[in-house]
């Protein structure tokens, strides 16, 4: 006889386990069905052991390159790449065995296999042969079956050669030479691990810039970094095929009209995902897709079916296990009918964490031009702050931009040092409604980073210090 529910989740990523755990707390009788790991792409493939690889990058930049600014002297520099690997390994399986306890502290079941709906209040369980292990039924379902990477015909994903970030980030041994298709976030980052650790590296956007939903001043600065590093960029360049041989693969691409034919060991294609909506069973409930993606109310997140709800990748951009998590904390506690602040999509913060580091949150300057905004805008250069400048980390930039008629903030975006940890004061700010006097009045400690984003503030307006 199937275990009834109050909340059953499908799906154990940033959205499925945080709204089990959510729904526990609140009293709610709770089941989370995952094949996999908990913690979804995010903790076993995605996030958390990218962030390790990229810190075992640093840390070889910094000794091997640059010790000697520190009066450090250091000889034959080398990387094991298996244990660079192995280290980000072991920290995924670290942080998802947490979840787990978490799961176990909250009185949340925890059924391991594929879930698939049988009605809309029923989910059967299914091992790897296809075997039918449980059964289930719940009052309220959450869909959090996250997102995998697009596949397309003309460039044919064999997970040997033509790999996607999942191979990247476990490969036997170190590639000599790799070409990254795709300038988001998850391209960008390989590109700088790969290419610190040796790798010769090529960069192919089919769009102006690399990071190109990011402010166009600092994808600029950014491709002059990599450009330094020795990566090759081609961007405004489309790829027309790449083919598998014995020795590599060939990629031909277009640019300016003209063919390009460029070779590498191996092929990263990071060209961005797509919605995991099949074989769960959603057909049979008839539950409304738009773009590969489940359709839902945003202040609800529930589907057009009343009892079903969906969070995080599987709704569709912005795909960014922060979001997944505050959708899935809003939904649960929407159901159990207590007041919920709606998300402001316009106010999430994106983070890349190459060198420099990347973040951003609201518009971008062009953006705020295009909806008519009249602008105030403030940079501050890293250049001219004390703590960069003893650190040793000088690239890059703070820039604030701000309604000129009430001073709002709408948007940030930085280049440099820690990027991805300021841009906390940002987001607290634009949430608060704060404005440029709110930002310039607060003292910043001194030395540190954080100062500027008060210079750059003060900068708008013709008052900062120290430019």
């Amino acid at each position: 006889m199937s275990k009834h529910y109050d909340i059953a989740v499908l799906g154990g990523g940033p959205g499925g386990y945080v709204a089990a755990i959510r729904a526990g707390q609140l009293g709610f009788k709770t089941v989370v069905i995952d094949k996999d790991n908990l913690g979804g792409i995010c903790l076993n493939w995605g996030c958390i052991p990218t962030k390790s690889l990229i810190k075992n990058a640093e840390m070889y930049d910094a000794v091997k390159n640059h010790s000697k600014d520190f009066g450090i002297t250091v000889e034959n520099v080398s990387i094991d790449f298996s244990k660079v690997i192995k280290r980000s390994r072991d920290i995924s399986d670290r942080i998802t065995k947490n979840i787990e306890m978490l799961i176990k502290k909250n009185k949340i079941d925890r059924i391991r296999g594929l879930g698939k709906f049988v009605s809309k209040n029923q989910i059967d369980v299914f091992d790897n042969s296809g075997t039918q292990i449980d059964s289930i039924t719940a009052d309220k379902i959450i869909i959090a079956t996250g997102a995998h990477p697009k596949i397309f015909p003309s460039i044919p994903v064999d997970r040997k050669s033509i790999i996607t970030s999942t191979e990247a980030m476990n490969l036997e041994k170190q590639p000599k030479d790799l070409i990254v298709i795709g300038a988001g976030a998850i391209g960008v980052e390989f590109a700088y691990f790969y290419s610190t650790l040796g790798t010769k590296v090529t960069i192919i956007e089919m769009l102006d810039n690399i990071l190109p939903i990011e402010d166009k001043e600092v994808s600029e600065t950014l491709e002059k970094t990599f450009k330094k590093r020795g990566i090759d960029l081609y961007t405004s360049t489309k790829v027309l095929q790449a083919v598998i041989k014995d020795d590599g693969v060939e990629v031909k691409v277009e640019k300016n009209g003209k063919v390009i034919e460029l070779k590498a060991e191996k092929v990263l294609s990071a060209v961005g995902v797509t919605g995991n909506i099949e074989g769960y069973g959603l057909d049979i409930l008839g539950v409304e897709l738009e773009r590969n993606h489940i359709k839902v109310d945003k202040s609800t997140y529930r589907t057009n079916v009343e009892n079903i709800y969906a969070v995080g990748d599987v709704i569709g951009a912005p795909w960014l296990a922060h979001v997944a998590s505050a959708e899935a904390t809003r939904c649960i506690e929407g159901i159990k009918g207590m007041e919920v602040h709606p998300i402001d999509y316009n106010s999430i913060p994106g983070c890349t964490y190459c060198q420099p580091q990347v973040a951003s949150i609201g518009l971008t300057e062009a953006k705020a031009k295009e909806m008519g905004y009249e602008l105030k805008i403030g940079k501050f250069p890293f250049v001219a702050s004390g703590k960069a400048f003893a650190s040793g980390e000088r690239d890059g930039f703070v820039k604030i931009i701000f309604d000129a008629k009430y001073g709002e903030i709408l948007g940030a975006h930085i280049i440099g040092p820690e990027a991805t940890e300021l841009i906390g004061e940002i987001g607290i700010a634009k949430s608060l409604e704060a404005d440029f006097h709110s930002i310039v009045n607060t003292i910043h400690a001194h030395p540190t980073l954080s100062e500027a984003i008060m210079e750059a503030a003060a900068n708008a307006y013709g008052e900062s210090i120290h430019i």
